[in-house]
């Protein structure tokens, strides 16, 4: 039994979305496509998590998530259009997918541990690849769209990690 609940938790840390490409760092269009994979992500993880958790601060929590991305989302594509881009709409890609997958599928037990155990890495993914946009991208207007995410990033990393510590969340802003 102890074996079984230790190789479960050893799965549950292989569950994050993975990390965007290199280039989406500096080059306008990955960063965009990168950007919205990861605030889809956030939005359709967060959608199973109103689903299926009956925690109030992990529904609360994935609340949060849904309302600032889709503002993130909103704010790229404003961003790209002001930088004569027209990004196709965000799509998840195979393991994005498998993470939401495996949300859907979690038991009633694991669920609320396995998607904070997502989304911390997965905001500090988000969070690198916005700080680095920001710092060195090639696009003015997404600079400053990649910049202003960044401070929403922060404060969902810090409240997830919270949340995994068994901490109460605190003060969330309305963005």
């Amino acid at each position: 039994m102890l074996l079984a609940a230790t190789i479960g938790t050893a799965a549950f840390a292989q569950t994050p979305p993975p990390p965007p490409p290199p280039e989406a760092k500096t080059a306008a269009m990955p960063y965009v496509m990168a950007a919205g994979m990861s605030d889809l992500y956030e939005i359709n993880s967060s959608q199973v998590a109103l689903q299926k958790s009956q925690t109030p601060a992990i529904r609360k929590f994935a609340t949060m998530m849904i309302k600032h991305h889709q503002k993130t989302t909103a704010a790229t594509i404003k961003a790209a259009a002001k930088a004569g881009l027209t990004p196709t709409p965000p799509a998840l890609d195979a393991g994005t997918t498998a993470s939401i997958n495996e949300l859907q599928t979690a038991s009633a037990a694991d669920f609320d541990r396995l998607y904070i155990g997502q989304q911390i890495p997965a905001h500090q993914a988000a969070l690198d690849l916005n700080q680095s946009y920001s710092a060195g991208g090639d696009q003015a207007p997404l600079r400053m769209s990649a910049k202003a995410a960044v401070p929403i990033v922060k404060q969902h990393l810090d409240v997830a990690m919270k949340m995994q510590a068994g901490k109460p969340m605190g003060s969330m802003s309305g963005m």
